[in-house]
Formats: structure tokens, C-alpha cells, sequence
């Protein structure tokens, strides 16, 4: 090992057994596999120069760690690489100095690297990690690649414990299996952070995903990934399946918190399955991203809640929403609805509906809005109809017969058609009965040439005097046919009139 070390060579340990070399099955390994950790320590802190024309390094592969591997405060200049190794006790690397670590497919029972500094990559894939992962405060220069790591909860039930780690490049961790919370409050991701086909599972505690203030540049990913018969390579992501290639969604058992969250590109939920209990909550409070692509499968139980979200292009489908009581979105703010496949205005009323279990008037006039931007304005006032009649369902009794009579007449005024065909019909109904009588004048020597039609307008329409009202004298029924006509006049005056104000404030 200490002439590969200077070399640069691999020391390779493996029996060629695949059985025997994995790290991660119950089979012992010989002593003479075996190296002490004090060993690689001293070669890593203070190891031997390298000799002419190689570069130090060390490469293990299928090689057991025996003692706990302790590197804290120490700055290693050589590469390092573990592929397939074997570690008998937990690897502590705090306020470490590295240029880049790669340690593939190894089993570590915990790594502990509050505080780590590298310049290059952290490469931790398939590895087998059962007592958690601490990064907190963690630098990384480059990449952060732990895709198809199986990781386990610490003591306090934390599988990767990473607050206010910064990641100047990405972050991948595709298709991870992970069994208590991942904690990434405050943490920086300088280009796109993925969790495609992940498996995050804590149904015993709050949340599988704690992120609030999570800064990601570009997208964050939490969506499907293409899964292959043989090993997935770790490294890179391939945009094109081949036939066959079965899809793995994200599912997350347990709630995910990304309140407050800056997300450069967008934050994808495409395929994501979501399986939590009733007190728990997918929270998107406060984000901020040019798009939300909403396109996982429907939360049977929990919360999704958007309250006080702001993104520029809401994409998504009917049945991803939750039903009533399941959704929160006061405050949400959206410019353009990007609907994916068939979501009717009907199913789109529901969703506003299941986010206001009390009356609240700012859902639908925000989507009346982002209806009427996009050239959708019968839409739109339908939308601010809904909102009437929701609202007129708050109201004490006589308010709310007033607001059942304007919705009949004038439907709140944005069914404006509907005043001149109410109109229309009591014209034509008091125009045929005023034509089978034959008033007497008030004053015989002064007064018009009786004329049903205009007589029956001049009582309907308010304000306006056509030169038939107050000539003659009515008796009986006819006064009360008259005042009839009057009042429904007034009536229909009164509503068009409040609808038409209510069209210009909106305007």
C-alpha cells in the first residue's frame, strides 16, 4: 500500500468474488485484507513524497479499515479514492482539508464531516451509510455526488444532517434510500440539486425533507428517475431512457418542509409521490421560483400549502391537488397557469374551493386575473361570479335574498345579457296586456294617443319619460299590473347598475 500510495497505483485487495468483495454482505473479509486506520491516516496527513514523475495518491479497492479512520482538523493534500471498501468503524473528517474524496459503493457506519473543506468533488455513491451523515457547515468546491446511497437515521433520527452546507456546483443524490430526516436548513446549491427516484422515509417522524431557506440556483429536481438492470453509473444523468428502462418516482413518506426557498429555474414534483399523515405537511411556503411544476400524484392525507408562495409559471394537472381541507394558498401568487392535460374551469373552481374551506376572496380574484392576462375573460368572469355567490353564502338573511335576486336577474352583472332579456320579456308581457284595454284619460282635452307598447316602456324604464305615464287613469287590476311593472323596473335599473360598478372597480 505504501509503494501504491507513491506510485499512484491502486491497491486492490478484491478476490474477484462478488460475493465475498461486496462491502455490504455478511461475509468476513481475510486479515490479510485488512489495514489500519491509523495506517491510512498517517499516509493521507504525512505520507511518503511521491516518486519521480507520479503523483501521490491512494486508491483502495476492496480493502477493510480496521479502528476508526480520524482525520479531524487535518489538511490532505493527496487524491483520495475507496471504491468497495470496508470501514469497522465510523469515519470522522471535521474541519478536514481536502482537494477531492471519492469513496464508491463503500460501508461506513457513520461519517461525521461537520465543517468539511473541499476543493474539488465529494463522491460518496453507493455507499452504505446506517448510522447518518453530518456535513453541516460543509464546503464543497465542486460536485456533491451521494446518488444510490442507503443512508440511516443518527441518534437524533437525522439520516444526512447538512445545515448551511454550500455546494458551488450540484448536487446529486438520485435514487438515495434514505431512513430518518434530511436536514438542509440554510444550505446553497450553486447550480441544480436532484432527487430524482430518491426514496425519503421517516413515516415515524415530522418530516423526511427539512429545507426551509434552501437556496438552489437553478432547478431542484424531485421527480422520476430511469432505473437499469445493470449498476446506474453515478456520475452524470441520461436525459433519454432506453426502451424497456423502468421509471422510479420520488416517494416521500413523511412531510417536506422548503418554506422560504430560493430556486433560480424551477422546483419539478414531476411523477412524486407523496405518503403522509394527517398532521403532516408538504410546505412551500414563501418560495420563490420562475416556475412550480406541480405534476406528482394526488397526497391522500396531509397538506400542501403555498401560502405566501411567488412563482411566475404554475404547471400542473387536475389530479395532483389535494382535495378539500388538504390545501392552503392565502397569499399564493402566480402569473401564468400552465395546465398539463385536461383542467376544466369546473375542476379549476374546485381547486380554489378546496383551498378556502372559510370564504376568502383573494383565490379567485388572483385567478380571475392570471384568466383575463391570458385572453380569457368569459373565464375569468366566471371565476368572479363563483366568488359572488361563495361570498353571498357569508351573508344575514335579507343581503343574502339580495344577492340570490341579482344573481337570477344580472348574475352580479358579469351576465349583462341577461337585464336586456328580463327586460325584453316584461316589455312584451305589459305591452300585451296594456293592448286589451282601453284606459279613459285623466284629461280629456289633454293627453296622447293611447299606445300600449309605449306605455308599457314607460313604466319599466326609471328616469325616462316617453309621454305616456300620468295621462290616464287606471282602475283595478290594471294599477296594480302598472305598479308591478314599475317596480321590476327599478328593480332591474338598480341591479345592472350595481353590476356596472362592479365591472368598473375591476376594471
Amino acid at each position: 500500500m505504501w509503494q501504491a500510495f507513491r506510485n499512484g497505483s491502486t491497491y486492490d485487495l478484491r478476490t474477484r468474488d462478488p460475493s465475498v468483495d461486496d462491502p455490504m454482505s455478511g461475509h468476513a473479509w481475510a486479515p490479510e485484507r485488512t489495514v489500519r486506520a491509523r495506517v491510512v491516516a498517517l499516509l493521507l496527513l504525512s505520507g511518503p513524497p511521491a516518486l519521480a514523475g507520479r503523483v501521490a495518491a491512494l486508491k483502495l479497492d476492496g480493502v477493510q479499515i480496521s479502528g476508526t479512520l480520524d482525520l479531524s482538523g487535518g489538511t490532505v493534500t493527496p487524491y483520495v479514492e475507496l471504491n468497495n471498501c470496508r470501514f469497522e468503524n465510523e469515519v470522522l473528517l471535521p474541519e478536514c482539508r481536502f482537494a477531492t474524496v471519492r469513496m464508491v459503493g463503500c460501508a461506513i457506519p457513520r461519517l461525521e464531516a461537520a465543517r468539511l473543506h473541499t476543493e474539488g468533488d465529494l463522491h460518496l455513491p453507493r455507499c452504505r451509510v446506517p448510522g447518518g451523515i453530518r456535513l453541516t457547515d460543509a464546503h464543497i468546491g465542486t460536485d456533491l455526488l451521494i446518488s444510490q446511497i442507503v443512508v440511516g437515521p443518527d441518534r437524533k433520527g437525522r439520516s444526512i444532517a447538512a445545515d448551511g452546507m454550500l455546494v458551488a456546483q450540484d448536487l446529486q443524490a438520485e435514487q438515495i434510500e434514505s431512513h430518518g430526516e434530511i436536514s438542509l436548513r440554510a444550505a446553497k446549491v450553486g447550480v441544480s440539486l436532484s432527487l430524482n427516484g430518491s426514496r425519503l422515509l421517516n413515516p415515524g417522524g415530522r418530516r423526511a425533507l427539512n429545507a426551509p431557506q434552501l437556496t438552489v440556483e437553478r432547478t431542484f429536481y424531485l421527480t422520476e428517475a430511469a432505473v437499469y438492470d445493470d449498476a446506474t453509473p453515478p456520475y452524470g444523468r441520461n436525459q433519454t431512457p432506453a426502451r424497456g428502462t423502468r421509471i422510479q418516482p420520488l416517494v416521500c413518506e413523511g412531510g417536506m418542509r422548503l418554506d422560504d426557498g430560493r430556486f433560480g429555474d424551477a422546483v419539478d414534483f414531476q411523477g412524486a409521490q407523496f405518503v403522509m399523515r394527517g398532521d403532516q405537511e408538504l410546505s412551500l411556503r414563501r418560495i420563490q421560483t420562475p416556475e412550480l411544476r406541480f405534476l406528482g400524484e394526488r397526497p391522500e392525507q396531509g397538506k400542501v400549502v403555498l401560502s405566501g408562495a411567488r412563482v411566475v409559471n404554475l404547471a400542473d394537472m387536475s389530479t395532483s391537488w389535494p382535495g378539500p381541507g388538504g390545501l392552503e394558498m392565502g397569499g399564493f401568487a402566480y402569473e401564468n397557469l400552465i395546465p398539463v392535460g385536461r383542467f376544466p374551469l369546473t375542476q379549476r373552481l374546485e381547486w380554489v374551493l378546496a383551498a378556502t374551506p372559510e370564504y376568502a376572496p383573494e383565490p379567485y380574484e388572483r385567478l380571475a386575473s392570471v384568466l383575463r392576462g391570458s385572453g380569457e375573460d368569459a373565464d375569468a368572469r366566471e371565476v368572479l361570479l363563483a366568488k359572488q355567490r361563495r361570498r353571498r353564502e357569508t351573508l344575514p338573511l335579507a343581503a343574502k335574498l339580495w344577492g340570490y335576486l341579482q344573481d337570477w336577474t344580472v348574475a352580479y352583472g358579469y351576465r349583462p345579457g341577461r337585464a336586456a332579456l328580463w327586460m325584453a320579456v316584461l316589455w312584451a308581457a305589459g305591452t300585451l296586456a296594456f293592448s286589451r284595454y282601453d284606459p279613459a284619460p285623466i284629461q280629456p282635452d289633454q293627453h296622447p294617443q293611447w299606445n300600449a307598447a309605449l306605455y308599457a316602456l314607460d313604466l319599466l324604464v326609471p328616469v325616462i319619460n316617453l309621454g305616456q305615464d300620468g295621462y290616464w287613469k287606471l282602475s283595478g287590476g290594471w294599477q296594480w299590473a302598472a305598479a308591478a311593472l314599475i317596480l321590476l323596473g327599478w328593480i332591474l335599473a338598480t341591479t345592472v347598475a350595481t353590476g356596472a360598478s362592479r365591472l368598473l372597480r375591476r376594471g
